[in-house]
């Protein structure tokens, strides 16, 4: 009798490629600092010398633009997580400009951005492939051909499909709670404190979901794996 084979979704997906370990603490090194550490820098800087509140906020989201620029002229290739970036920088700058220019009002659109996001993640839901599966790519792959087909390659598996949905609905969900908090304590607190307050709403939202996102991941691989280990099992009993 032939050995039973395993249903699709009991396969184990394959490990990931060989990473060069240089070129991802790079790529890591990049992305937090020039998201993260350069932006609150240089506000307290600006702010420190005289700039309004509005101009160093203003400001200070050009480092987001320069960590976009490296990634395309590094990989020499424009991919999905670069064009919602741009295209995300580019409407935090157009709504910055127009309308009232105050730290309040500020605030409140970049609020309105983020919400916006979270919109935009809900709504590839209705696409082939939701968004978290081009973020995950992202940051799951140091940005070679071979990882990047590794990475393609999951999507076969009903799991890896589940979890990039539940994923992307965390996080829409996730900014759409985050924005219309900060839209109610722009209104609420003093613009001072909410200068204060609003770093830690916009990268403690963003610190629990990427460490919800790893702990799904590595649930979920292992999941995986003891499913594909007892549907080995099950065939061989039955051979």
């Amino acid at each position: 009798m032939s050995a039973a084979q395993p249903e699709p979704g009991a396969q184990a997906q394959p490990a990931a490629p060989a990473r060069s370990g240089a070129a991802t603490a790079i790529g890591w090194a990049l992305t937090i600092g020039l998201n993260v550490v350069a932006p609150i820098l240089t506000y307290g800087a600006l702010t420190d010398r005289g700039w309004s509140e509005f101009a160093a906020l203003l400001l200070s989201g050009a480092w987001p633009v320069l960590d976009t620029v490296i990634h395309l002229v590094w990989h020499r290739k424009m991919d999905e997580f670069a064009v919602v970036t741009l295209f995300f920088l580019a409407l935090t700058a157009f709504v910055s400009l127009v309308g009232t220019h105050s730290t309040r009002a500020l605030l409140v659109k970049d609020s309105a951005v983020t919400g916006l996001f979270g919109v935009l993640c809900l709504a590839t839901l209705l696409a082939p492939k939701p968004l978290m599966f081009y973020f995950g790519r992202r940051f799951s792959t140091d940005g070679t051909p071979e990882s990047h087909a590794w990475w393609n390659g999951l999507w076969q598996f009903p799991q890896f499909r589940a979890v990039m949905r539940r994923m992307t609905i965390v996080w829409g969900l996730g900014y759409l709670a985050e924005a219309a908090v900060r839209v109610v304590l722009s209104y609420t607190l003093s613009t001072e404190a909410m200068v204060a307050v609003n770093p830690v709403l916009i990268y403690g939202c963003l610190g629990l979901l990427v460490l919800w996102t790893i702990r799904t991941g590595k649930r979920s691989r292992a999941e995986g794996e003891a499913r594909a280990a007892a549907a080995a099992q099950e065939a061989a009993a039955q051979a």
